[in-house]
């Protein structure tokens, strides 16, 4: 394997990885302050649909990206009032908002543009295009350092860097800031947050809202970026991929980066490397599709026991009269 297949390689799993690392900060956010969302699915498909139908119809990839966002903060909505306000199951919650994206999207997709569950294909301002950094075609041609900057770094559109600087971003907002100590103490506590005054309620709503916001961006990439258009089940399991990081993770930013990174890894080198020939026998492409969940579940049955969630996860809080 040469150096150029290591960049291309590479250069995939950043790609690969982007909507695995905004699902993983979103339910990082959510599972802080103590409610488990495994709607992450539902809240990807979702978005990625409106985010791709608004910009096919209106040309604009930037609307495009708001509709996402505004579509996944209205699950996530639903799953506040569901799971805070009436004190709901949240697992239960989540896997309704699973079924009604996977429904809902092919539905009015089919009434939208009637191509089978689909939105036409994006092309011009309708997706979003690779941004080139300072200096990348002049850096090219030095030996290493040029080729991993002009090639690896830079040519990625907007949302792979922000999904970069999210991971510093919530590290900041989770242990530098007022907001994140709350946040994380609704998570352990929040008779404690109470106590102090704070709104328990107030905080894991935000942290919920949070949680859209990211979910919004993670499905508006899939459809706008990483592909050009919308089609049926898009997400495939990556908001599962990005629990399973979650956990792997412990519940912190940087470890969700490399762990997203590492699933992002294994899906370009699935991507890349079809019918490997062994001499005594041919992997199948199936087996190497397979290899990014078969490491959710060997990561699922191997940290989950390790792993301690926040200690008030998925309790609903009462407030004590």
């Amino acid at each position: 394997m040469d150096f150029a297949t290591i960049l291309q390689i590479l250069d995939s799993t950043i790609r690969l990885a982007t909507p695995l690392l905004l699902a993983c900060l979103a339910g990082l956010f959510s599972e802080r302050a103590g409610i488990f969302d495994i709607g992450l699915e539902g809240k990807m498909l979702m978005a990625a649909f409106l985010s791709a139908a608004v910009a096919a119809v209106t040309g604009s990839v930037w609307l495009g990206l708001l509709a996402g966002i505004a579509a996944s903060l209205a699950l996530s909505g639903l799953h506040g009032l569901a799971s805070i306000t009436f004190r709901g199951n949240q697992l239960i919650s989540g896997v309704a908002i699973n079924f009604l994206a996977a429904g809902l999207t092919v539905l009015i997709a089919q009434d939208w543009f009637a191509q089978g569950g689909r939105t036409p294909s994006l092309m011009g301002g309708a997706r979003f295009e690779p941004i080139t950094l300072p200096f990348a075609e002049a850096l090219a041609p030095v030996p290493i350092l040029g080729p991993i900057y002009a090639e690896l770094l830079s040519g990625h559109s907007i949302l792979v860097y922000v999904a970069l600087l999210a991971v510093p971003g919530t590290w900041w907002l989770l242990y530098r800031t007022r907001f994140g100590l709350r946040l994380r103490a609704v998570g352990e506590n929040p008779a404690a947050v109470d106590t102090a005054g704070v709104s328990v309620v107030g905080l894991r709503f935000a942290a919920v809202a949070i949680c859209g916001v990211l979910c919004g961006l993670a499905g508006a990439y899939l459809a706008t970026a990483l592909q050009a258009g919308f089609v049926k089940d898009m997400t495939a399991g990556r908001g599962f991929i990005a629990l399973a990081a979650l956990i792997f993770a412990k519940w912190r930013p940087w470890h969700a980066l490399w762990a997203c990174l590492l699933f992002g890894f294994l899906q370009a080198i699935a991507l890349r490397y079809q019918n490997i020939d062994l001499g005594a026998f041919v992997v199948p492409v199936q087996v190497m599709d397979a290899l990014p969940y078969i490491l959710t579940v060997v990561i699922l049955a191997g940290f989950v026991g390790k792993a301690i969630p926040p200690r008030a996860g998925g309790e609903p809080y009462v407030k004590e009269r």
